[in-house]
């Protein structure tokens, strides 16, 4: 009776996995969402061109890029398992569905922050210094949180000589506008916006810490395991985009421009300052290169400070990022984010 009781067991345990494995298989639609930023542009224009639609169609799945327009809560909701990927920057990806348990994979490093993300003074502030004492509008625990820190160490202070006030990515050039503003840390296009206002200095941005803030799609990881054809159709798709963008082809930038709320002008000043990986080999070589590591150890030296990382978090290995080649940042037993160029160099080698 035992016997065969276990023997029951193992075939139900047997025929539950091949139900799973049957079901991941049979998955055709997908949805990954995104929220507007000068580097993130091109996934509307797939979207709305039909150039994922003709990937999806050539592996037979279904793909949807869906607009959100709060940052942090595209994220949120990624990590609730509403999405299927998104886009979001490295340490994002770090304090929100990695410290969350989501296991995610950085299927494609977009570009880096070059100037796209800065920090603005109004009034009598003309100098990074200047912001001692001030008022600071950020989007807390985000880049921009992060940013203000880095540009805070280069001048001598820590982030107890200011006050953090934490505002929507959606509202901040709204809270710079008010009189009472002083200071603020944002990402374009808000920042092209809040650096043209009456009284406004650019006082520091990412071009001086170059490669640090990543432009990233991330993917879950299971699904990704499951249905490598999602991972295919959204790097084919941001490729065939990139290859527009780097001939400059007007018509593209120019959708880009009017969709993102802006002029080609201003877009094209955005871009300047986007250091867009515009073929598989550029990323590819981002994503596998020495400097990576480094930069998400810092990332998660400043994460585990702000409590970022999770309750149970002692220190700021607790959190596993994998890299290409086989290097692991933090505890190899919880990777929670995988930088992964498997798909990168399918692509690169003109085999997607």
């Amino acid at each position: 009776m035992i016997l065969r009781r276990l023997v029951f067991a193992l075939c139900l345990g047997s025929a539950s996995l091949l139900s799973s494995v049957a079901h991941a298989a049979t998955k055709q639609s997908f949805s990954v969402c995104w929220t507007i930023y000068a580097g993130w542009m091109p996934w509307e224009y797939a979207q709305t061109q039909g150039i994922v639609d003709k990937w999806a169609k050539k592996y037979g799945i279904q793909v949807k890029i869906v607009q959100i327009n709060d940052y942090v809560e595209s994220i949120n909701q990624y990590t609730a398992g509403k999405f299927d990927g998104c886009t979001m920057t490295n340490m994002d990806a770090l304090t929100i569905p990695a410290a969350g348990g989501v296991d995610s994979t950085a299927l494609i490093p977009g570009s880096y922050s070059s100037g796209n993300d800065g920090i603005v003074l109004k009034g009598k502030g003309k100098t990074l210094k200047d912001i001692k004492g001030l008022n600071v509008n950020l989007v807390q625990f985000s880049v921009s949180h992060y940013l203000l820190a880095r540009g805070l160490e280069t001048v001598g202070l820590r982030e107890r000589d200011v006050k953090v006030v934490n505002t929507s990515d959606a509202d901040i050039a709204g809270a710079f506008a008010s009189p009472s503003a002083q200071a603020v840390v944002t990402w374009n296009p808000q920042l092209s916006t809040v650096a043209a206002m009456p009284g406004a200095t650019a006082v520091f941005d990412s071009s001086k810490i170059p490669g640090e803030i990543l432009d990233l799609m991330v993917v879950n990881t299971a699904t990704l395991k499951d249905n490598p054809a999602l991972g295919k159709v959204l790097v084919g798709a941001w490729f065939e985009v990139m290859a527009q963008m780097k001939a400059k082809n007007p018509a593209a930038l120019t959708h880009m421009a009017k969709a993102s709320g802006t002029t080609l002008d201003d877009y094209t000043k955005q871009l300047a300052t986007t250091a867009l990986q515009f073929t598989p080999a550029d990323a590819v070589k981002l994503a596998s290169g020495p400097q990576l590591p480094e930069t998400m150890k810092r990332v998660a030296k400043f994460s585990f400070e702000k409590g970022l990382l999770g309750q149970g978090a002692r220190n700021a290995d607790a959190i596993g990022v994998a890299f290409p080649n086989g290097v692991v940042n933090g505890n190899a037993k919880n990777v929670k984010l995988r930088f992964d160029d498997t798909f990168l160099r399918l692509a690169a080698d003109g085999k997607l």
